[in-house]
């Protein structure tokens, strides 16, 4: 199997995985986003178990493909960028640490504030 097919075969896997596990989480009866908080922590747990697991017993870049990079980029982003701090802090880069979780957070809600804001804009010019 090709690379693109490695990753969409397992992209596919994590979206129905988190549509699933959200809506079970989340079970629409709460105000508070559960579904998101159970996909974001246990898409860290299987990021964290995949890291490993693919490093030290399974070096097998297909395996990465479909696991890491298409399951779990699929599942959820949150568990990569929560790895890739992790990695700058073991690193004890503190700048590029703090920089990153910083520009993430703080960039991503500013982000998300002005697409809302540009989308109202477009709805109202299309009349």
């Amino acid at each position: 199997m090709g690379v693109i097919a490695t990753v969409a075969a397992g992209s596919a896997l994590g979206g129905v995985a988190r549509y699933l596990i959200g809506s079970w989480a989340q079970n629409g009866t709460h105000a508070f986003p559960w579904g998101t908080l159970v996909v974001n922590l246990t898409g860290c747990l299987v990021l964290g178990i995949l890291v490993r697991w693919l490093g030290d017993v399974a070096d097998s870049a297909q395996w990465r493909l479909f696991l890491a990079i298409g399951f779990c980029g699929s599942y959820t982003t949150f568990s990569t960028f929560s790895y890739e701090a992790v990695q700058l802090l073991r690193d004890r880069d503190w700048t590029a640490a703090v920089g990153y979780l910083s520009a993430s957070m703080i960039g991503g809600l500013l982000a998300l504030v002005v697409g809302l804001a540009a989308a109202d804009w477009l709805l109202k010019a299309r009349g």
